[in-house]
């Protein structure tokens, strides 16, 4: 079902599939191609079918499949995180929220309440829009996303996840199964902001996730990421640069705000201009490495 111009409603045939397995997933996702599509959450592909920007015949269920509801985390190896896990069961996860509260946030920041129980973040990372808040929080962490597909499995870094609005390095018959994030290093901690126009439920105007290691008053290791000022969510690797190695004050943190700045590529439309957005970038990468440093300090302290 799709809506055409003038309003008028157009039909046609949908299949439903609820796989137990990744294999059965994948089969039936290889065997109809592009007019198969996963259904996670469904709270993106069906308003986009609706809005007549997607028509596939077939739509898999992979809720029902274990190793896509996963969410467990070990010292040593880190977080496994199914495709279809909830956002509302990330961040009301503990081990989530002690080791990874940047997650925790962006997780808590999609749509309402009602939306959060079945929107999931590998949903949200699928459906590539450059504006997802858990991708660039993803991104900061050094994830990476879990695929099977008919010539078996791989992984790909988050960061190289999306290609362009709408489109991400899935090929027909793929399934994203988990996202791996590895274990926090010790005096480490990360934090995600964004600013939207109301107070809730809207897309961001800009985002900004930032992952910190520290080694006393110096960055060992940092990772910043944007979202909605690029054509995909934005990897800053010169942001990072900016502060590793340095000591953490206001001028390698003014220079990690610049770098972002200058990486971003925002353009002019409702939610704000570019050149707002360009300052928006600065002022919340700022901001999210303050939280991210003040949190490496008290996991350091635990």
């Amino acid at each position: 079902m799709h809506a055409r111009p003038g309003g008028l409603v157009t039909l046609h045939e949908l299949n439903y599939a609820a796989p137990n397995s990744v294999a059965e997933a994948v089969q039936i996702l290889r065997q109809h191609g592009e007019n198969a599509r996963p259904l996670a959450g469904g709270t993106d592909i069906i308003i986009q079918m609706r809005a007549g920007v997607r028509h596939p015949t077939h739509l898999v269920d992979v809720k029902k499949i274990p190793e896509l509801r996963e969410l467990s985390f070990d010292a040593k190896s880190g977080l496994k995180l199914g495709a279809a896990a909830a956002c509302v069961e990330v961040y009301e996860n503990r081990d989530v929220k002690r080791h990874y509260p940047g997650l925790a946030e962006a997780a808590h920041l999609i749509g309402s309440l009602q939306i959060q129980n079945r929107a999931a973040v590998g949903g949200n990372l699928c459906n590539g829009s450059p504006a997802a808040d858990t991708t660039p929080a993803l991104i900061v962490l050094g994830a990476r996303a879990r695929i099977a597909g008919p010539n078996g499995e791989r992984e790909v870094a988050v960061e190289d996840f999306c290609v362009s609005p709408g489109r991400t390095v899935l090929q027909p018959g793929e399934l994203l199964v988990q996202i791996l994030i590895p274990a926090p290093a010790p005096n480490s901690s990360d934090a995600y902001l964004r600013l939207i126009p109301r107070n809730e439920m809207d897309i961001a105007v800009v985002g900004a996730g930032v992952a910190l290691t520290l080694d006393g008053d110096k960055v060992k290791a940092a990772r910043v990421a944007l979202a909605a000022v690029a054509p995909r969510p934005l990897f800053v690797a010169k942001a990072g640069e900016a502060l590793a190695g340095k000591k953490l004050d206001d001028a390698s943190i003014a220079a990690a705000a610049r770098a972002a700045m200058d990486a971003s590529t925002p353009i002019d439309d409702m939610r704000g201009t570019a050149e707002y957005r360009k300052h928006v970038v600065g002022v919340l990468t700022r901001r999210a490495i303050k939280i991210a440093a003040q949190r490496a300090r008290n996991a350091g302290k635990a």
